[in-house]
């Protein structure tokens, strides 16, 4: 009883607690729900349940019978009456027997209970769930609430989402409740799909699912657990001690299901271990027996693959068949051992093999398999000792007959050749010695035709299967051996006595070719020079070309005499080749050059004698002609080409110097031009010459310095200087009449530019310039020269031409118009108006310029303009180059 006492204050500690929570409505109202739907889960199995929990066990009968369904004890037998006194008796009953389970029942009575407090019934239907559903829960020494927290904290923590703390608002997303089903059941819920902000179809995915597979009832409402601020924990904790118990039972009947399997396992591993010995057992035995014949077979074989096969054979039978067969017998000792052990253990009877399979029968015929095995191991190495004497003799005979055989391949017909009689002499000297190598090595090869011999002897002692062969073979060596001897020394008379011929040949062969070549080296380069293009520019050159053809004739006699020489040499080796029959292969070595040759080029150098002379003669006289071409060319050169320089020369005078006025000069200079004009005949004249010369292919002229092309060049700028200068003077007037300047003044502007022209190229330079300006009163800072230069260069070139300075000159003195002036002129035609119509202008001024001036000027835009208004003031300033027209 002091093990409840505690639980009594635990239940004490609740009911007080309890006492002011059932006041609030909404967690009465999940009491009366949980309550009776955990009341009906255990009145069923009576057959019966309740409607309104406060009501229906007002007389005691069904809370009687609850007792004895949740308790599994008989109570007192109720009364049947249906007075207050009965009922009051029944409850009594039933509250006795609680209190007999050590459970306190604070502040409860009959009377409440038969008066239908809903207060006091919960209480005592909170107080038999603790002591009947909760209190036995435990888990780690923990007990009742704490004890099923632990089991829902344990169970729950792998799942995201759920962390269980309490039993009211834990259990709020309804996640907690699947985790506990998915957990037992996985198959159940899809865990992943649900999501913690839909708590609605969690609880009720979890209460359905509760209450279809796991018989457990819906004891709360998803709505008033959302709709709740903190869901009551009564409630609560009753239904997931419904979850407890439905999973601790199923575990309890799986414990009971494993316990009879593993006896059942562990008696059909016996078993299967007792067939298992039983077969491997039978199987090894029947392997040895069927293999020790095998190892007793001594029938020896006659050749030495056979018994190398049978050494395989036996290899292939130690590494590969009977290895698995030492594993499985020595398997069979543990399975027999194992089996042993596990039935001892297993409190099970002793193995005892079927007879002639025990352990020590399978040991007898091991040790009969391997005394067999160990014979026939020394029986295979002996024979195959015996047969690897006569295999290494036999394959050391063909071995060195093959190495023999292949040697003297060839060899009878490298004998016999007659390549020596189509040989030259350097040929027959490396036949001489490559047939000495071939002497060298027939006699190195003797101590291998008698070994080879000797082997044969040694077959046929020993009685060798295959003797007939060996002995044929050795045979066929032999006599091939003697035919090698008897034509190597017949070969060797035969080279010896061609080298003596060809020797002799030889020496001759070397000396035409000493005199051939210089002879005809002589030849091609008097051919060469024969036929030689020359390329001769004075007659001086052809005369040397002549007096040096005069001299190479003049050696041609002696020339002849050697030819005769080279060509008596050859006869002389032609004579031998005849007498000796020498079959000559080839031609001279030492040299490519042959008799017909000689001939055939001394032939060709006689012709082209008589050809050089002629083309001397015809040279000769085409430089004559050409030497009459160029004095022809050079005395007219040298008198134009003076002319021509003095006359550019007069010309920059008359430009510079002032004689008369700017019409007198113009005068003296168009005649001057006329007098050019009418020279033109001689350059027309020099133009033919130069043609002749050109035609001629003359590239050169030592009488004069003067080309066609400094010719024309002069001439070019002669007509273009009297043309300029021309211009020049029209332009000056021009501007004289325009700008109403006085002779005077155009010579003292011409005086001051000449003065500071110090190079008398009729230019100054800018520094010229700005000198000029400062000596005739200009006062001048950088912007206003820069100012000034841009107007009179307005290329940028650093130059100032007369022109320019004169019409500097002349704005700087003279009355122009301005832009002004023509605006003005503009507003008296326009009535003093800001604007000019088209009418207007067509009526002052001529038609082509009235056109002009209404074509580029800009629509008026004032504020006093009217419909065709023209803008004459921006017309007027884009004449002056103030602005775009």
């Amino acid at each position: 009883m002091e093990h409840y006492d505690g639980e009594n204050d635990y239940m004490h500690q609740e009911d007080d607690w309890d006492r002011d929570l059932l006041l609030d409505p909404a967690w009465e109202k999940q009491q009366r729900k949980t309550f009776t739907a955990w009341c009906n889960s255990h009145l069923r199995k009576a057959g019966t349940q309740i409607e309104n929990i406060e009501e229906d066990f007002r007389d005691g009968l069904k809370l009687m019978l609850l007792l004895e369904v949740i308790s599994g004890e008989r109570l007192a037998k109720p009364e049947r009456g249906k007075m207050r006194v009965h009922k009051i008796s029944n409850v009594n009953k039933a509250l006795n027997f609680i209190a007999s389970k050590g459970v306190k029942l604070v502040s409860i009575g009959a009377e409440e209970i038969v008066d239908g407090n809903a207060k006091m019934t919960l209480g005592m239907i909170w107080t038999i769930i603790l002591r009947f559903a909760i209190q036995d829960i435990s888990v780690e020494e923990t007990s009742a609430k704490e004890g099923l927290l632990l089991w829902c904290q344990r169970k729950t923590a792998p799942y995201k989402n759920v962390n269980i703390q309490n039993f009211h608002i834990s259990w709020k997303d309804g996640l907690g409740f699947c985790a506990l089903i998915h957990r037992h059941r996985p198959e159940l819920i899809d865990y992943g799909k649900l999501r913690k902000d839909d708590p609605m179809t969690n609880l009720n995915t979890a209460f359905d699912v509760a209450e279809k597979y796991l018989d457990i009832p819906k004891m709360l409402d998803a709505e008033d657990i959302i709709s709740t601020l903190r869901p009551d924990e009564k409630a609560v904790m009753t239904y997931v001690s419904c979850y407890y118990h439905a999973f601790s039972g199923k575990q309890k009947a799986e414990t009971a299901a494993n316990r009879i399997c593993k006896v059942l396992a562990v008696n059909q591993e016996n078993e299967q271990l007792m067939e298992d010995y039983e077969k491997l057992a039978s199987d090894l035995l029947e392997w040895i027996r069927c293999t020790i014949p095998w190892l007793e077979n001594r029938l020896p074989e006659n050749t030495m693959q056979a018994m190398q096969q049978k050494l395989e054979d036996f290899r292939d039978y130690r590494r590969l068949h009977k290895p698995p067969k030492v594993q499985e017998k020595c398997q069979l000792e543990i399975n027999f051992n194992t089996l042993q052990t596990k039935l001892r253990l297993s409190n099970r009877p002793a193995f005892m093999p079927s007879e002639g399979k025990m352990v020590s029968d399978i040991n007898n015929a091991w040790g009969s398999l391997e005394g067999a095995e160990k014979g026939y191991e020394e029986w295979l190495l002996n024979e195959i000792r015996r047969l690897e004497r006569l295999d290494h003799l036999a394959e050391k005979f063909r071995q060195k007959a093959a190495i023999h055989e292949a040697w003297t391949e060839g060899k009878e017909d490298l004998l016999q050749k007659l390549d020596y009689e189509t040989a030259s002499l350097s040929e027959i000297k490396a036949l001489l010695k490559k047939h000495e190598a071939f002497e060298s090595d027939l006699a190195a090869h003797q101590d291998r035709v008698e070994q080879i011999a000797a082997i044969a002897q040694e077959l046929n002692e020993l009685d060798y299967y295959d003797s007939p062969s060996v002995n044929a073979r050795c045979q066929r060596i032999c006599d091939q051996w003697d035919a090698l001897g008897a034509m190597t020394v017949k070969r060797t008379e035969a080279l010896q006595r061609t080298e003596k011929l060809l020797e002799t040949i030889d020496q001759l062969y070397l000396e035409f070719a000493k005199r051939a070549a210089p002879f005809n080296n002589w030849m091609e380069g008097a051919m060469e020079d024969l036929q030689d293009t020359f390329i001769v520019h004075t007659i001086e050159e052809i005369q040397g070309l002549s007096t040096a053809h005069e001299q190479f004739k003049a050696t041609l006699p002696e020339a002849d005499k050697e030819r005769q020489a080279i060509l008596g040499i050859h006869n002389e080796i032609a004579k031998i080749v005849q007498t000796y029959h020498v079959n000559m292969a080839g031609t001279n070595p030492y040299t490519t050059i042959n008799p017909q040759e000689i001939n055939a080029k001394w032939d060709k150098v006689r012709q082209l004698v008589p050809q050089r002379d002629q083309a001397l003669i015809e040279e000769h006289a085409r430089q004559q002609n050409n030497e009459r071409l160029r004095r022809q060319f050079a005395t007219q050169a040298n008198i134009i080409g003076p002319w021509i320089q003095t006359k550019m020369e007069e010309i920059g005078r008359i430009s510079i110097e002032m004689h008369g006025t700017l019409e007198d000069q113009l005068t003296h200079l168009r005649q001057y031009e006329k007098s050019i004009v009418n020279y033109k005949p001689k350059i027309d004249q020099l133009e033919g010459d130069h043609q002749l010369i050109q035609e001629a292919l003359i590239f050169d002229n030592k009488h004069t310095n003067y080309t066609m092309e400094h010719i024309r060049v002069g001439w070019e700028q002669l007509l273009t200087t009297i043309a300029r200068t021309i211009n020049e003077i029209e332009n000056q007037i021009l501007t004289r009449d325009a700008k109403g300047i006085s002779q005077e003044q155009l010579n003292e502007f011409r005086a001051s530019f000449n003065h500071f022209d110090r190079k008398r190229t009729g230019i100054m330079d800018a520094e010229d310039f700005k000198t000029c300006l400062i000596s005739m009163g200009y006062n001048l800072g950088e912007n206003e020269f820069s100012r000034i230069m841009s107007v009179v260069d307005p290329n940028r070139m650093g130059i100032v031409t007369f022109q320019a300075f004169i019409d500097f000159m002349s704005r700087e003195t003279a009355d122009t118009d301005t832009a002004d002036q023509v605006m003005a002129s503009f507003k008296v035609l326009a009535g003093d108006k800001n604007y000019i119509l088209a009418d207007e202008l067509r009526r002052e001024l001529p038609p082509d310029q009235a056109e002009y001036c209404i074509v580029r000027m800009a629509p008026y835009t004032g504020p006093d303009g009217v419909p065709g208004a023209l803008d004459y003031m921006s017309f007027s300033t884009a004449l002056y180059g103030e602005s775009d027209l």
